[in-house]
């Protein structure tokens, strides 16, 4: 059910865009209550002149190596499992690759269970 984008500057190696997406789905199985082998995960990597944030906002630090994460969900989560999901990406994302939690943002777009297909032109929760 979530679907997952992961926004960043280009030129990161492949280990280190592969230990994002193992980050993320690690969290979301366990403190997001994601299913297992629910995994749909694009990385979009930009140039510096498509890539633009504020180095500052909310007293928050960030630096080049910003990671923007972007989730569409269902809208069946607790503050305290969103609470704890920030938390985890952030640990892990500093372990491997090497983020700072002050370069992981996340974001989520929650929405209801009826508006996802999954294949078949079927709406498999609804």
């Amino acid at each position: 059910m979530p679907l997952v984008r992961v926004s960043l500057r280009r030129g990161k190696s492949k280990e280190h865009i592969a230990a994002i997406r193992n980050g993320i789905y690690r969290a979301m199985t366990e403190s997001f209550a994601a299913p297992q082998n629910d995994r749909f995960i694009v990385v979009h990597q930009h140039d510096a002149e498509e890539f633009d944030y504020d180095p500052n906002y909310l007293g928050i630090a960030r630096s080049d190596d910003l990671v923007i994460i972007q989730i569409a969900c269902n809208n069946t989560r607790t503050v305290e499992q969103k609470q704890a999901f920030y938390k985890q990406v952030a640990e892990l994302l500093s372990k491997d690759p090497g983020l700072r939690p002050q370069d992981v943002f996340i974001n989520l777009l929650e929405t209801a269970k009826e508006n996802w297909s999954f294949g078949n032109g079927e709406a498999q929760y609804a």
